[in-house]
């Protein structure tokens, strides 16, 4: 049986794209947002606008940065429209992250108390693996800026997993 087509393009490129990629770019977006569930939903919509957009998704230098800086948009969207809304009392506004998460609980909370120019700058450095030049591309900005950001990050989560350390050795 031949390959689905959609518009000129192959599903099974796609597929094997999103096989290839899906886990990684989970990891990056767990690690910016810190909810494996709001992760999971964010990646999800990300590639599923990447699949409509596949023509183009798939000349970007970096599909996998444009998917994970696709979901972290998303949430800003998410979040606009969320905070018009009424909560109810009762119910809790985040979710614990899931046991089966593949990321040490430790860092996780300290990426999430970075700000968030640097949470993306580590996603997209050290998750997706992206040079400096193509991490620069993904956020918009200067390659010096990235380097900035990545020294500051990499910086404070290093105190910060230390001190958590010294603070169990001491107890």
């Amino acid at each position: 049986m031949a390959p689905q087509r959609v518009r000129g393009v192959s599903q099974r490129e796609f597929t094997e794209f999103y096989r290839s990629g899906r886990d990684a770019c989970l990891r990056a977006v767990l690690a910016a947002v810190g909810e494996r569930q709001l992760a999971e939903d964010l990646v999800a919509e990300a590639f599923a606008r990447a699949w409509a957009s596949w023509s183009s998704v798939r000349r970007h230098p970096a599909p996998n940065a444009w998917v994970v800086r696709t979901a972290l948009n998303t949430r800003i969207s998410w979040w606009r429209r969320r905070r018009r809304e009424v909560g109810v009392p009762g119910v809790p506004e985040e979710c614990a992250v899931a046991d089966d998460v593949e990321l040490d609980p430790a860092l996780l909370a300290v990426l999430r108390r970075l700000p968030k120019r640097q949470r993306e700058v580590i996603v997209l450095r050290v998750f997706l693996d992206l040079d400096t030049r193509a991490t620069a591309a993904a956020l918009g900005t200067a390659e010096g800026t990235v380097r900035a950001h990545l020294s500051r990050a990499v910086t404070t989560v290093r105190e910060q997993l230390l001190a958590d350390d010294n603070l169990e050795v001491g107890s």
